[in-house]
């Protein structure tokens, strides 16, 4: 049985509800798989460059400055000076001195590969940071140093930590 409840208009095409746009492509396994690729390279390189001649839990408390960072900069809405990724934390200029031009350690956690032991070691972590099940060490650290030197920013403030040859602040902005 045909509806002539609504006549249809020669020559228009009958009117029906447009149909809601389809929901935005959530990032894909392969996009994510990348992003986190990356940044888990990255933090590796750095934790190498920074505390190859750590402990593990020296190691680990690098990476979680790293990941404070991170974190800071998204309860500020993703923008804060240091950057708000991995790797613009980590390659931020002056802030981990193994990306830093001419620094020596440049060419080492560049040149360094998956043969190396150590830097098997500095993977597991990273990928543990990235994938936020790595303990912090450092109590929120976002800043730290070699107990050999005494920068400005560091003079009159406690370390919430100290491991290995570095203490571990996390009162700097």
């Amino acid at each position: 049985m045909t509806d002539h409840s609504h006549p249809a208009t020669p020559g228009l095409a009958a009117a029906t509800p447009a149909a809601p746009p389809p929901p935005p492509e959530p990032a894909s396994a392969d996009s994510l798989s990348t992003r986190n690729d990356r940044a888990g390279d990255i933090l590796a390189r750095t934790i190498y460059g920074e505390a190859r001649g750590e402990s593990v839990r020296g190691k680990e408390a690098v990476a979680a400055v790293v990941m404070n960072r991170v974190r800071r900069a998204r309860e500020a809405g993703g923008a804060y000076w240091w950057g708000g990724t991995v790797e613009a934390v980590c390659q931020r200029p002056w802030q981990f001195s193994c990306w830093n031009a001419g620094d020596p350690n440049r060419a080492k956690i560049e040149a360094v590969d998956d043969g190396n032991r150590v830097f098997q070691t500095c993977r597991r972590i990273a990928r543990r940071a990235v994938a936020g099940t790595l303990g912090d060490p450092t109590d929120g650290a976002t800043h730290y140093h070699a107990k050999s030197v005494n920068p400005p920013w560091a003079r009159g403030r406690a370390p919430s930590a100290e491991i290995g040859r570095h203490l571990f602040y996390n009162d700097v902005e």
